[in-house]
């Protein structure tokens, strides 16, 4: 199924979405976060910058993101089961990406299973560069986590917009 991106939305998170963000996160992650971590996030990391996309009004992903400088470590990022494979997580980045540049970043980093190609090849696509090793990273099985660099060109991004 092709989606309309005239019905295409992006907002700040609310804790009202914390049900539909954690449906979206136990689907997407063996290690998924807790309403508790999410609530904590909204309320209390005045870092944290959470995003969500609707279609019809209804959640199809979210992502977020610490903002520290001129720095932006995106925290999480997933596209519901059944809106996966239309090009959703390509949107969805470039949106945090958008946002990032927005909040005065430069640069955005984040980390990604050694195991997960899928990820690192959308990352990839978004200028995204391999940068190091977290040994151990992921606690549900003790996987590396790959940490990813990207400077953030604003230029890009509008361009990539087009």
């Amino acid at each position: 199924m092709t989606i309309d991106v005239s019905k295409l939305s992006y907002r700040s998170m609310t804790i009202a979405d914390i049900p539909a963000v954690v449906e979206i996160e136990r689907e997407a992650f063996t290690s998924p976060w807790s309403p508790d971590a999410f609530t904590n996030e909204l309320l209390n990391n005045l870092f944290a910058r959470y995003t969500v996309m609707e279609i019809d009004g209804e959640i199809a992903g979210y992502g977020g993101m610490w903002i520290i400088m001129d720095e932006a470590h995106v925290t999480n990022i997933a596209v519901r089961a059944d809106f996966r494979g239309r090009g959703l997580g390509n949107r969805l980045l470039l949106e945090l990406q958008r946002t990032a540049v927005s909040y005065g970043s430069a640069k955005m980093t984040l980390e990604v299973r050694v195991s997960n190609e899928v990820a690192q090849r959308l990352y990839r696509k978004f200028g995204f560069e391999p940068a190091g090793i977290r040994p151990g990273y992921y606690s549900d099985n003790q996987e590396d986590a790959l940490i990813m660099w990207a400077e953030l060109d604003p230029a890009e991004l509008e361009a990539r917009e087009q």
